[in-house]
């Protein structure tokens, strides 16, 4: 199934580009924007993983440069049953995760700084597995080549604003013009229909399973969920499409909103812990944790689950990466 959305999604946005080729360029235009259209396609395929680490400034990461975080994915990825990924971190203390990559064999794994200070150990290794269902779910190759190709697109309607086809010697085409004006919310609906809103629940559904927490899952996107969307994202800003590759929506990312209400999902995990706990609708996002029966998520009085006073007491430093460059 995924490998069918993977070829009417390629086969929409190649219609796209001909039809904006064409009215920047007629025909000619129409056959150039095909064979750009090819040639991104093929492109992308092989390289949509390192195109999205590029974007981010991620670094890889291994055992000897943080130690405990690569640890931990060894540990889920042989839970899922996956080839390890490859790891990296990105430095912005955006509170967020993805994953990318063709398939398992070359998936790669992220994590931002701020999602590392933020969330405990149980609450970290709970996203990360998350990622990693998406990659069990063969997620990530339509993920990372939505987030490239709709970011080209847009500035090929930017481009085409001031460069359009002329009604006379000089004049731009005024209807290649609007087009232009309104194609990048148009790629933002293709984003909306490409990347069903069930791959997130999918993915929250194999996360909780390859962690075998779904608890530290729904703590984790309560606590960072409001952060997230509030925290500049400068890779957001440069490229917005790049927003649904995320756990949770970052910032800027309202017309790209692939994800479902991050309340849902929360209940969702619950659910699948067989409690039923009302979580309040929170503008904020701060949403009321679950109950988290494991000891080293709560504090004496069973509250809040709180970061571990190792990580309080060196602030901007993560206990599961000691080296991060500042």
């Amino acid at each position: 199934m995924n490998g069918l959305k993977t070829v009417m999604l390629l086969s929409a946005l190649t219609a796209l580009f001909m039809g904006l080729g064409y009215l920047f360029g007629g025909a000619g235009g129409a056959m150039l924007a095909l064979l750009v259209a090819a040639g991104m396609n093929l492109f992308t395929f092989w390289n949509a993983d390192r195109i999205v680490l590029r974007m981010h400034n991620a670094r890889e990461v291994d055992a000897s440069s943080a130690p405990q975080f690569y640890r931990m994915i060894e540990r889920l990825a042989r839970n899922a049953e996956l080839p390890m990924p490859r790891v990296y971190i990105v430095d912005t203390p955006a509170p967020n995760a993805f994953a990318t990559g063709r398939n398992p064999e070359n998936a790669a794994v992220a994590a931002t700084a701020g999602l590392l200070d933020m969330l405990d150990e149980e609450e970290v290794a709970a996203v990360m597995a998350h990622e990693l269902g998406h990659v069990r779910n063969r997620d990530t190759l339509i993920m990372t080549m939505v987030a490239t190709i709709a970011g080209a697109i847009s500035m090929l309607a930017n481009f085409g604003l001031f460069f359009g086809h002329g009604g006379g010697e000089d004049r731009p085409n005024p209807v290649a013009a609007i087009a232009a004006v309104f194609m990048a919310p148009f790629a933002a609906m293709i984003v909306q229909m490409a990347i069903s809103r069930t791959r997130e629940y999918g993915a929250d559904k194999a996360g909780a399973e390859i962690c075998g927490d779904p608890q530290a899952l729904a703590s984790a996107l309560s606590k960072i969920a409001g952060p997230a969307a509030h925290t500049r994202n400068p890779a957001v800003e440069r490229n917005p499409a790049t927003a649904q590759l995320y756990i949770v929506p970052s910032s800027v990312s309202d017309l790209f909103s692939t994800h479902p209400a991050t309340e849902k999902r929360i209940a969702a995990l619950m659910a699948m812990e067989g409690g039923s706990r009302i979580v309040r609708h929170a503008s904020s996002e701060h949403l009321d944790p679950p109950r988290t029966p494991a000891a080293s998520l709560t504090n004496a009085g069973g509250s809040r689950p709180s970061v571990p006073s190792s990580r309080k007491s060196a602030p901007g430093r993560s206990a599961l990466d000691p080296n991060r460059r500042r």
